[in-house]
């Protein structure tokens, strides 16, 4: 009797298989379409790993009995990554990339051999290794442009809801919005800068002081001083003292003139700080792209209802955007991110719209 491995394929085993063709031919493009914008090391993995996936698409165009009449398409999962790759290159496709190696069929796929099934779920760590160096190097610009975009949507939305709930004039609500835009701006610019800077005179003060060196030559060995500046930055008594006979040694050996590095060596690799101006200058922007979207309708003239429910639903497409771009870079489903960050913007608003409309009927404005 014929196993089922070796019965003729029927035509919804046929049509699965021109699909995991496509899939694969799909994925091994991107991959190589990557590798064209990366090199070194990087390079190599992501040639190897469009070569993989050749290999297994070879897999399924030998069960198909050579190259189908009735060519598959590929996932839209798959065919999305495809145009990204090619233009953009960015971190962005290597996240969704690892979401779509998550998402293997081949599990559930008898016809897929078991090392296919041991390639995909390697293929998920690499991907998601090659995802995560783009993301360390991203992590900082990206938080701040997110934090600082969220909060402008967010904090403009909430003011000129709140403060149109009163019930005042349209201009007035232009000009709150605008005047909450800048003070925003202004304050997290101000913020970056001095958070910035101070970091950096924090940093600056843990370096060690050059005129220790110059000291080296004239130093008692039997009293060995010097052993306190490294039981200081954290060694044992035996080992700073054994540190400090070589150093001293070695001192005393050298050029007269000649720089001692012993002592004045870092005793840690420091985080490397940007531009205190710079980040204040990015902060500023990215807060203000954020809050201008909230003030964009009544800038155009609209007024009332139709004012706030624009409003409302430019700030959505904000959030989400923001919120989705999260969830790519972090691993995690966009949608539920981005309706996270939705719920959030849409609570805070609408709490300063219950308040407006609270003081308006008090005061009766």
């Amino acid at each position: 009797m014929t196993s089922p491995e070796l019965s003729p394929p029927t035509a919804r085993e046929r049509r699965r298989w021109r699909r995991y063709l496509a899939d694969e031919r799909a994925e091994a493009a991107v991959y190589r379409d990557l590798a064209l914008r990366r090199d070194g090391e990087e390079r190599e993995i992501l040639l190897a790993l469009s070569a993989a996936e050749e290999r297994h698409a070879s897999h399924w165009l030998t069960l198909l009995g050579g190259e189908p009449t009735r060519p598959g398409r590929p996932s839209a999962r798959t065919g999305m990554l495809s145009w990204p790759a090619r233009h953009v290159g960015s971190v962005f496709v290597l996240a969704l990339a690892q979401n779509a190696e998550e998402r293997s069929p081949y599990d559930r796929e008898p016809r897929a051999t078991a090392a296919m099934r041991a390639d995909e779920k390697i293929h998920r760590e690499v991907v998601r290794s090659l995802a995560a160096r783009g993301r360390r190097r991203l992590a900082g610009t990206f938080r701040a442009a997110v934090f600082g975009a969220n909060d402008g949507l967010v904090s403009n939305l909430a003011l000129v809801m709140g403060i149109g709930a009163t019930g005042v004039a349209p201009q007035f609500v232009l000009f709150s919005g605008v005047a909450g835009l800048l003070a925003g701006a202004l304050s997290m610019g101000a913020g970056e800068f001095v958070s910035v800077r101070s970091q950096r005179e924090l940093l600056e003060a843990t370096e060690p002081n050059d005129d220790a060196g110059d000291a080296l030559p004239d130093l008692d060995l039997d009293a060995n001083e010097l052993s306190l500046v490294y039981r200081a930055r954290g060694m044992d008594d035996a080992e700073a003292t054994e540190r400090a006979r070589r150093v001293v040694a070695s001192a005393r050996s050298a050029e007269p003139g000649a720089r001692h590095p012993g002592v004045v060596e870092s005793g840690g690799d420091h985080e490397i700080v940007g531009s205190a101006l710079g980040a204040a200058f990015s902060s500023f922007l990215f807060f203000a792209s954020g809050a201008i979207i909230p003030v964009l309708p009544w800038i155009f003239g609209l007024t009332g209802v139709v004012a706030v429910l624009v409003a409302l639903v430019l700030v959505g497409a904000g959030l989400m955007t923001t919120g989705a771009m999260v969830g790519l870079l972090s691993g995690a489903p966009p949608l539920r991110r981005a309706l996270r960050q939705l719920v959030i913007g849409y609570g805070a608003a609408g709490v300063t719209y219950v308040l407006g409309l609270l003081f308006g009927s008090v005061s009766g404005i």
